[in-house]
């Protein structure tokens, strides 16, 4: 099965000219996205093990599409296919998961920055700052200590040309990510900073210095 609205639910943004309803569009992104988080982090699981702290996440994820249902019921908003079991990718190690994580919780926080902004019903408005809430004070700081633990410990005795790689990668996406940092977070930004965390691309500690500078950015910014 496929969802009629694949295209707004991968996009994560409203389309006021749709047909369907803002309701039913910001409840089936939200819903779709949470779907998303709970089989990423089952699919780490399924290869790792049951790590910390995809585990606990993982089942806290199945709590907040759960606190949506109710919601797509008394607006009678028909449940989103979750195809994610099919679309995951799972990275090749435990840090490479740690860093998506850090990611997806980032993007999570910022969809219902948007999501929130076209809400008009107050139940529905309730539910989203309680889930975004959650991402943010416990799923990002529990892989944000995931990813700081590791890159902490890095091994400092890199040859001088594999230090100078990562300190200009780590520059590069320094850049971008004190942009988005600084409220800048649409679309194209969050594009941008996730089609740089293909492992394959980047040094592994270039991105973990980047990540590690955005977090506290983000967190001052937050806060």
């Amino acid at each position: 099965m496929v969802n009629y609205d694949e295209d707004i639910l991968i996009s994560q943004k409203v389309d006021v000219n749709s047909e369907q309803s803002i309701e039913a569009q910001v409840l089936r992104i939200a819903v779709y996205d949470e779907f998303k988080a709970y089989e990423t982090y089952s699919k780490i699981i399924e290869k790792f093990g049951a790590i910390h702290p995809f585990v606990n996440i993982k089942e806290a994820e199945a709590v907040h599409y759960s606190a949506l249902m109710p919601l797509l019921q008394k607006y009678n908003v028909e449940v989103p296919v979750n195809d994610w079991a099919l679309k995951v990718q799972v990275p090749k190690t435990y840090i490479e998961c740690c860093e998506l994580g850090v990611a997806s919780e980032i993007n999570n926080v910022a969809m219902y920055d948007h999501l929130i902004l076209h809400t008009t019903q107050s139940d529905i408005k309730d539910t989203l700052y309680k889930l975004q809430a959650a991402s943010y004070n416990n799923h990002l700081p529990a892989f944000r200590k995931c990813v700081l633990n590791h890159y902490n410990g890095i091994n400092q005795s890199s040859s001088l040309n594999s230090v100078e790689d990562m300190m200009s990668k780590a520059s590069e996406y320094q850049m971008l990510l004190e942009d988005i940092a600084s409220g800048n977070m649409d679309q194209n930004k969050l594009t941008e900073l996730f089609s740089k965390l293909n492992i394959s691309m980047v040094s592994g500690a270039g991105l973990g210095a980047a990540l590690v500078a955005f977090i506290n950015n983000y967190q001052e910014n937050k806060e």
